[in-house]
């Protein structure tokens, strides 16, 4: 290299930290006091720093100490270079750079949309043994005193992790950065943060609309490293818990856990095994039973909350006109009716049936609805994991909530409900970015009252729902959320305490290395205090605005809710019939409805709607269980004028049925057909109906029949038949009767004729001609 570079690489930094500490106030002749930067190595020292051009190399972070900086300590990073080109790279060297100190929330939001160059101060370059080939890996480690860094006062200073190296023998440039923050905290901190934790375990169902599996998607996930399985052990290697000798501690930090009955009912289901997916057995007993075990050892130390059946999505069907659904998926009231029992579903053809072939002799208790206030929702969860959970507290999907449909939740049994900052006109308040206190507690004016509201932090619950997928490594997204927290608590006036709630996104991607160690930190840093959802619900409510509408997140696809609504009415149709209590009949139904407007399902509009056609098919299906039978020919013969038309129909539901019977002949003048009101049908049996009838003339009728609801919609195919009869009807009697009548009058007159002419003959005459005359034979035909 030349002198001229080595010059430049030599006096930037000093450059650069003179220009820093001029813009914070420090006069140059101090500046020339200050401590010099250690020297790194001449074999390694780079001589230039470009910024420009692609960066072929991946950073990946294992280690990043201290968390919390302190005079004195040593910041240390370890971790993974990877080549992702296609060229070597050479004289590899690593330097941490910082920018300008950040100490409100405000302008930490504003780094993120403009970062820092992160050049106020650069400490020396150190090399990295060993050459990079292109697609290898390369380990790296980096220390430097925190001196260096110049960290002048208590905040959050951006900092870039960047690696110069030498593609195919080049001039040395940066193949590599990564932007990230160090934290300095006061050593007695002068407020504190209390952060409470809301943890969802919920899954996009893998049942179909008759409680079968329409995948194995679930048993993957609860298998070792699956989505949720990752998610429980984050919860799992929590300080606290069962001992070995059986003792229960309670953990430092308590989790609330959301967990959707709908998931628990699958595993169960699951869990019983065997199970068929179509047509082959599924994956996943063992896994499920453990999970199950599992969650259940989790939920004795940490408290629970049970969601919506399905986890159903209360805008999408509130704003769809069937608010129902969210109504009867609710666990805080005995409305709150849907489930779909494990140990039995229905087939096909809608009978019970196994769920499986060859399911155990003695399957796991069927929950009914809750008992006493509580609905399904909350006696599954009770049932299975042997805990009373909290049915008061709704958690509103993408964070906020329509005006209705709070009042159905609010008739639903829930008094409080989860919010993000962007369901709020002033959340930003609560969450500390517009206002220098942060307060979670909120309420909500609505024409029926007050409701309580949770703020949750939508940036912190981000950061926690993909820890693992943030560019650096979870590491990386634990000190972002450290940064966060610390702005929070600099920011707020002395001898305060902020109260924080982080509610990650239902399908969070996140383990014990991104989302448990940021739970660690909540419970072992000073300056943060572990709460609970209980805690913050009993603080001092601060005010937030009012709801602020529908959000512009994805809500369900328009196609898909169309389907459901189509559902949703053939529900209805069929509830009309049932005879007894229908939501408790129809509650499987209502499950299938329930799990397919589930909230997960707004990311994958595809999926959707195929869910939700074969929702609105199954629907239609269940009212076409319920059918007249044609006879073999279609042809019916009625023997007299007031013979009755016998029909048989069949009910293969589950459940009781009135109906009613509509029959129209064609043409209507020679067959009148009465009226037989509603007719009850007992389930999965065959029913005969005699119809009364009366014929006005002779001959063959066509007649249409179809079954109904008592709203009309039609049950079953509609059937055609021939009737035909041989009796008289009124008409063809009175003809007849008139005929005779005429015949007999006809006679009359002739017998009457005769009389007269005889009468009419000379007194004393013979009646064959007069006397003595010869009578003469009658004339005859020669033989």
């Amino acid at each position: 290299m030349t002198r001229p570079a080595l010059l430049r690489a030599a006096a930037g930094p000093l450059f650069a930290t003179a220009i820093g500490l001029t813009a914070l106030g420090v006069p140059a002749t101090q500046a020339s006091a200050a401590p010099p930067p250690v020297p790194a190595s001449p074999l390694a020292a780079p001589v230039t720093d470009a910024t420009e051009g692609d960066r072929p190399v991946r950073i990946e972070v294992g280690r990043f100490e201290p968390r919390t900086i302190t005079p004195g300590s040593l910041v240390s990073v370890t971790g993974t270079l990877t080549n992702t080109g296609s060229s070597a790279i050479t004289d590899l060297s690593v330097r941490l750079q910082r920018g300008e100190v950040i100490t409100t929330r405000a302008d930490l939001a504003f780094d993120q949309r403009d970062p820092d160059p992160a050049t106020t101060v650069m400490s020396p370059f150190q090399p990295v043994d060993g050459e990079l080939a292109a697609g290898a890996e390369l380990d790296f480690s980096y220390t430097v005193p925190s001196e260096t860094l110049r960290l002048t006062e208590d905040g959050v200073y951006p900092v870039l992790l960047n690696v110069n190296g030498a593609v195919d023998g080049a001039e040395q440039q940066r193949v590599g950065e990564l932007s990230t923050y160090v934290v300095q905290q006061p050593a007695a901190p002068t407020a504190r943060t209390a952060v409470a934790w809301l943890w969802p375990l919920v899954e996009p169902s893998h049942r179909t609309p008759s409680g079968g599996f329409r995948d194995d998607g679930l048993a993957e996930a609860v298998a070792g490293g699956g989505r949720l399985d990752r998610a429980l052990a984050v919860i799992e290697r929590l300080p606290g818990g069962a001992t070995g000798d059986g003792t229960v501690v309670a953990p430092a930090l308590q989790v609330t856990l959301a967990i959707d009955p709908a998931l628990v009912e699958e595993l169960r289901l699951m869990a019983q095994g065997p199970y068929e997916v179509d047509g082959r057995a599924g994956t996943g007993t063992d896994d499920a039973a453990a999970f199950l075990e599992r969650l259940a050892d989790v939920a004795a130390v940490h408290p629970v909350v049970a969601l919506a059946y399905g986890d159903v999505d209360a805008d999408a069907v509130v704003g769809a006109g069937i608010p129902a659904v969210l109504a009867r998926s609710l666990p805080g009231t005995p409305a709150g009716t849907a489930q779909d029992p494990p140990g039995t579903t229905r087939s096909d053809d809608g009978a019970a049936a196994a769920s499986t072939s060859g399911a155990p002799e003695s399957p796991a208790p069927q929950p009914d609805a809750g008992p006493g206030d509580t609905g399904a929702g909350a006696a599954i969860l009770s049932d299975a994991l042997d805990v009373e959970p909290r049915t008061d507290l709704a958690w509103a999907a993408g964070g906020a909530v329509r005006a209705d449909t709070l009042r159905v939740l609010q008739a639903g049994g829930v008094e409080r409900v989860v919010l993000g900052a962007d369901g709020l006109t002033d959340g930003e308040d609560a969450t500390g970015h517009a206002d220098p206190t942060a307060a979670a507690r909120t309420t909500i004016a609505t024409a029926s009252g007050t409701v309580e509201a949770l703020v949750a932090d939508p940036t912190l619950g981000a950061l926690v729902g993909a820890a693992e997928q943030v560019d650096g490594g979870a590491r990386l997204a634990e000190q972002r959320y450290l940064a966060e927290l610390a702005v929070l608590s600099l920011q707020a006036p002395e001898g305060t305490e902020q109260t924080v709630l982080v509610a990650p996104p239902r399908e969070l991607d996140a383990g014990p290395e991104g989302a448990g160690a940021m739970m660690a930190d909540t419970a072992g840093l000073p300056w943060l205090r572990p709460a609970t959802v209980a805690e913050l619900s009993a603080g001092t409510p601060v005010p937030a605005g009012d709801l602020a509408g529908p959000p512009e997140a994805p809500a369900l696809d328009p196609t898909g809710v169309a389907g459901l609504v189509a559902a949703a009415a053939s529900r209805e149709d069929l509830a009309g019939a049932v005879v007894g209590d229908a939501d408790l009949a129809l509650r499987s139904y209502d499950a299938a409805i329930s799990r397919a407007a589930s909230a997960t399902r707004r990311d994958d509009a595809e999926d959707f709607r195929a869910v939700s056609a074969a929702l609105e098919s199954a629907l239609d299906d269940v009212l076409g269980r319920v059918t007249l039978l044609a006879p073999a020919d279609g042809t019916y013969s009625l023997g007299s004028s007031d013979a009755p038309l016998v029909l048989t129909v069949r009910n293969d539901l589950p459940v009781t049925v009135e109906v009613l019977l509509d029959l129209r002949a064609r043409g209507g003048s020679g067959l009148s057909i009465g009226d037989m009101g509603l007719q009850t049908l007992a389930p999965g049996e065959r029913t005969t109906l005699t119809v009364p009838t009366e014929v006005r003339q002779a001959g063959g009728f066509a007649v249409r029949a179809q079954l109904t609801t008592p709203t009309g919609r039609p049950l079953g195919d509609e059937i055609s038949l021939q009737v035909k009869s041989t009796a008289y009807g009124s008409i063809s009697l009175i003809i007849t009767i008139g005929a005779a009548v005429l015949l007999g009058l006809l006679f009359l007159r002739r017998l009457v004729n005769f009389v007269l002419r005889r009468r009419a003959t000379a007194p004393g005459e013979p009646a064959g001609g007069p006397e003595g005359a010869t009578l003469q034979p009658p004339n005859r035909s020669p033989v």
